[in-house]
């Protein structure tokens, strides 16, 4: 093949190559709605209320999202995955957006086409047993049936941890969360693992709650976030920064009553995240005020944890780790600048 072929051809598949990059705010902004994979019912972090509204930690962050492009927190489609769906749904283009409870790992982050885009909840495994059963202790548990979901980084995590500590264990696996619950209420296993965040919530779920409770390790780190295809920056970019705004806002005091109130502030920080100085949405293929809308539709970050899974919910997590920077925490976004 001579030189000139050689170099049409590579011109030929550089322009290619354009129309074959995803687009997905366009598609979304056609469709006029956004499509939000979500756990099928985990409470505090995405679970249909009695009137079948979406509440949660998760669906929060996709509500952002739909504020952020349509000016409207309501443009979203919630659509229920369980654990082994809910990557296959993203990669398909099922959805646009995984917000659901899903750990961020190296394999997924490098081996299945998608990228996360950040950390909206710091967890880590544990366990939850009935109080009759007499352990105070994880590594007590030598020999015990244990209550697993399958399609989970806690498979992994059990393995390691009792291979660890010289134990065995009999897993007992099922396919959502729910039935985990189910089968620990139902004695078919002594003892349920998981996210603590997943602990809490199922929990509330058992008929006689109190019976219940959480050991004292965590053996695993889970980074839990949101996570978009491969191959659209652009995307990436308006999924990312809606949780960074959300989390600059709470930094910067502002919320969901005040956020009107402050467009008068003096302070730089503050209005460049509202949209008054400098056009910061552009880059994203976004009105200026995207960040604006978030807070006034949707809430900061901290209104969002305390009303789904803080002291405002039952749930009543305390923020730990996933406190502000300024706190003691780890939650801490880049500036809008």
């Amino acid at each position: 093949m001579t030189g000139k072929g050689t170099a049409a051809l590579l011109i030929a598949g550089t322009l290619m190559a354009g129309p074959l990059q995803a687009a997905t705010l366009d598609d979304v902004k056609q469709r006029g709605v956004l499509k939000c994979g979500v756990n099928s019912g985990l409470p505090g972090f995405s679970n249909p209320d009695a009137k079948g509204e979406w509440k949660g930690l998760d669906v929060d962050l996709c509500r952002g999202i739909a504020a952020a492009v349509f000016n409207d927190a309501g443009k979203v489609q919630f659509i229920p995955l369980n654990a082994k769906e809910r990557l296959t749904a993203l990669q398909s283009g099922e959805i646009d957006v995984l917000s659901r409870n899903t750990t961020w790992t190296s394999s997924r982050d490098t081996e299945l086409g998608v990228n996360f885009t950040g950390i909206n909840y710091y967890d880590g495994q544990g366990f939850l047993i009935n109080k009759s059963l007499g352990v105070t202790s994880a590594k007590e548990l030598d020999g015990a049936a244990i209550c697993i979901q399958s399609g989970t980084t806690t498979e992994l995590n059990v393995a390691d941890y009792f291979r660890r500590n010289g134990m065995g264990y009999s897993a007992v696996v099922f396919d959502t969360s729910e039935q985990t619950v189910q089968g620990l209420e139902a004695g078919r296993c002594d003892v349920l693992t998981s996210d603590l965040s997943q602990l809490y919530a199922l929990r509330i779920k058992l008929s006689k709650p109190d019976e219940a409770v959480a050991l004292p390790e965590v053996i695993s780190k889970e980074p839990l976030g949101p996570s978009v295809r491969q191959g659209d920056d652009q995307w990436f970019n308006v999924v990312k920064w809606t949780h960074f705004a959300m989390v600059n806002a709470e930094e910067l005091g502002i919320t969901k009553a005040n956020v009107d109130s402050m467009k008068s502030s003096e302070t730089p920080d503050v209005r460049r995240l509202l949209g008054l100085e400098a056009d910061f949405g552009k880059g994203m293929g976004l009105d200026k005020d995207w960040a604006y809308r978030i807070i006034k539709l949707v809430g900061n970050y901290g209104e969002v944890f305390d009303a789904n899974v803080g002291q405002g919910s039952p749930l009543k997590i305390d923020r730990g780790l996933n406190a502000l920077w300024t706190e003691g925490g780890l939650q801490y976004a880049p500036p809008v600048r």
